[in-house]
C-alpha cells in the first residue's frame, strides 16, 4: 500500500480500504510489518492505526536485525 496522496496520508477509508484489499480476510492482528531497518515498517503502523487497524505489530530490527544472527534462516533465489 502507498500510505500517501501529495506527502500526506490518504484518508483512513481509503487505507483501510487498501488493507483490508491485502489482508484479504485475514485479520490485521496476524499482520506483523518489517522492512530493511523498522523505519518503512513504522509507517506502515502509523497508517493502519490512521486505517483504524491498531493490532498490527513490528518485528523490531527488521531484516538488519533477523541477519545479525547467522543461526537464523536466509532463503536466497535463482539468479
Amino acid at each position: 500500500v502507498d500510505n500517501l496522496d501529495g506527502g500526506r496520508f490518504k484518508p483512513a477509508e481509503r487505507l483501510a480500504a487498501e488493507f483490508l484489499e491485502l489482508l484479504d480476510g485475514h485479520p490485521s492482528g496476524d499482520v506483523v510489518v518489517m522492512c530493511g531497518s523498522g523505519v518503512t515498517a513504522c509507517h506502515h503502523l502509523l497508517a493502519m492505526a490512521h486505517a483504524g487497524l491498531h493490532d498490527a505489530k513490528l518485528f523490531t530490527g527488521s531484516w538488519s536485525g533477523w541477519i545479525s544472527d547467522r543461526s537464523r534462516p536466509v532463503a536466497a533465489g535463482e539468479d
